[in-house]
């Protein structure tokens, strides 16, 4: 219906200008009505012409009411405030939705809006240096969410994680899990302050020693000899740190250093890939971050920046010239010495991104990275040249950390300390649906606080279980009309749908008959959390009409027509849960 109002205000607009009261037809902005008293929907265009007619916004509105053409889905336009324009729908126009709802069933509020445009969405991408703590969870819910969403609408969306196997996070988590492995050797020493100290380091160390035994043992002096102070004994840690590594390396030797980086890479990305499964968040592609150096990538992206002449060289390193393009400031890419940044490994990577043929790429960070994105979109909008405007197809969407709270008191969290909590035991405490819906309810730039206790709760504070609750108290309905040996006829109920003219049936229609805008809305915009408020405020119209009016009446045609509406109210709840990756239970 909004596309059909639409046409018929262009209409009504070329009318205007034929007559010479207006030039230029607006960008026409229609919306449903907060109130089901002011109509269906309501449009702006007479305040928007005003200035242009010289006349008031009221005039105006009657002017397009007058050249509207006639079409049997309105009952009623009326002015409204200071000149907007409310279309009623006809009763029979709004009743559809229900035979519309139960026909298309799980599909319904899906369509090829987006003409199967190639997305590719990149989330999560922590470091494989240790579990996912809860912060991960929330960009895990949002792009798991979003890719469902505009799945839903017609875009080919392929989920990619980025594994970060390559460069100084990595060295330090391996040399770490081979300290740890020193330790359980019986080798005395001071653990690195800068190291990773969770438990999980202890259990790959301990996986290296049943496997090699003592193969990989030496004495603290020969390890710390030479080494810089670390930051408790007034050196840095930093170049402690990295004295430790470049030992390890030699005292190890390549084959024997790769078995102990590789056994912790492993360990962790599995454990980060089940976590992830058992979250209901799938990929399509998991991209290792060293394939990018092995496959030439990284010297290939450099060599074509340097050839559109958007590199320099500075006292033997190589800049690239991001002011150009909107940076704050040139950045390197190739050090003094020879080495790629991990900058470098980002400006080949989106280039892959394009070269796979994605028509629009969108990254999902941690808020923290916020100063990083100025220089990856001037990087790809250098590799788009002049001819490819790159930078206008790739998004990139920060999400803002989740505090977590229990007892109203904050949990802090360190992830180097290992003083965090995992995705995992949050999973476990309250459970996938309420770690889903709870991570997407806000925008995913507002910050958060996760209250563990009420995601447990089982009450309307609940959001989630509130709607849960609504979509099992139609299925309730629907088992005790069978316990009362009646049976529900769709088609008979359909005959009948203009009996439903309570008020709570009126205000659930219009509430059901916005579902595909809004899913339109969510995927288009990537704001998931407007479909959890819109399932909050369908699931309180499903409650407030069960609180008002009984279901099983002796009244047949009544009664059909009710369980239809409350049957398509039962499908909407069902889909727009499962597309943020929320089970719709039918018991509670």
């Amino acid at each position: 219906m909004k596309e059909t109002i639409e046409n018929l205000i262009s209409q009504a607009l070329d009318q205007l200008i034929t007559d010479g009261l207006i030039e230029t037809k607006p960008s026409l902005q229609i919306t449903r009505t907060k109130d089901a008293r002011h109509g269906d929907f309501t449009c702006n265009a007479a305040m928007m012409l005003a200035k242009q007619a010289g006349k008031p916004p009221r005039d105006i509105a009657q002017a397009i009411i007058t050249a509207l053409p006639a079409n049997p889905a309105l009952s009623n336009v009326e002015i409204a405030g200071p000149g907007f324009i409310n279309f009623f729908l006809a009763q029979e126009n709004t009743l559809s939705i229900i035979k519309d709802i139960l026909t298309a069933g799980d599909n319904f509020g899906r369509s090829n809006a987006a003409q199967q445009k190639k997305v590719q969405i990149e989330f999560v991408s922590a470091n494989p240096t240790g579990q996912l703590h809860v912060g991960h969870g929330r960009g895990a819910a949002y792009g798991a969410s979003l890719a469902s969403l505009m799945r839903a609408v017609g875009f080919d969306v392929d989920c990619e994680y980025y594994v970060n196997d390559a460069g100084r996070q990595m060295n330090i988590l391996a040399t770490s899990i081979w300290l740890r492995y020193l330790e359980i050797n019986h080798v005395e020493f001071t653990f690195p302050s800068n190291g990773y100290k969770g438990e999980y380091i202890f259990a790959i160390a301990n996986t290296i020693k049943a496997e090699h035994k003592q193969d990989f043992v030496f004495s603290a002096e020969e390890l710390f000899n030479g080494i810089p102070d670390d930051e408790p004994a007034g050196g840095d840690k930093e170049l402690h740190i990295d004295a430790l590594i470049e030992r390890g390396r030699q005292l190890l030797g390549e084959e024997h250093y790769q078995i102990i980086f590789k056994a912790g890479l492993n360990s962790i990305l599995d454990d980060i890939r089940q976590d992830l499964e058992e979250f209901g968040v799938p990929y399509d592609c998991w991209y290792s971050e060293q394939t990018l150096a092995d496959r030439g990538l990284i010297a290939k992206a450099v060599a074509q920046l340097q050839a559109a002449g958007h590199i320099e060289e500075r006292d033997g390193a190589l800049w690239f010239l991001s002011t150009n393009f909107g940076d704050e400031k040139d950045r390197v890419v190739i050090r003094d010495n020879g080495q790629h940044t991990y900058f470098a490994s980002d400006i080949a990577y989106h280039m892959d991104k394009f070269a796979r043929g994605y028509q629009r790429v969108i990254n999902i960070w941690g808020a923290d990275h916020h100063g990083y994105v100025a220089r990856v979109k001037a990087a790809v909008g250098a590799l788009g040249g002049k001819e490819k405007n790159l930078q206008d197809n790739l998004d990139i969407l920060l999400v803002q950390f989740a505090n977590l709270y229990r007892g109203g008191e904050r949990i802090p969290m360190s992830t180097r300390s290992g003083s965090f909590v995992t995705l995992r035991e949050l999973r476990k405490e309250v459970g996938n649906d309420a770690a889903r819906f709870f991570y997407v309810m806000r925008k995913c730039e507002q910050h958060m606080d996760f209250d563990l206790d009420l995601a447990k709760s089982q009450s309307n504070d609940n959001p989630v279980y509130y709607i849960q609750y609504a979509h099992a108290r139609i299925c309730s309905v629907n088992a005790q009309l069978a316990d009362k040996q009646l049976k529900h006829d769709r088609e008979n109920g359909n005959q009948h749908l203009n009996l439903l003219d309570e008020k709570h049936e009126t205000e659930l229609l219009s509430k059901l008959d916005a579902y595909s805008d809004t899913v339109n809305k969510a995927a288009f915009n990537a704001e998931p959390h407007l479909l959890v408020h819109y399932l909050r405020e369908l699931a309180t119209l499903l409650h407030s009409y069960y609180n008002a009016h009984p279901f099983i009446i002796e009244d047949r045609n009544l009664r059909d027509a009710r369980f239809n509406l409350i049957n398509a109210t039962r499908q909407v709840l069902r889909n727009g849960l499962t597309l943020l990756g929320v089970s719709a239970p039918e018991k509670m």
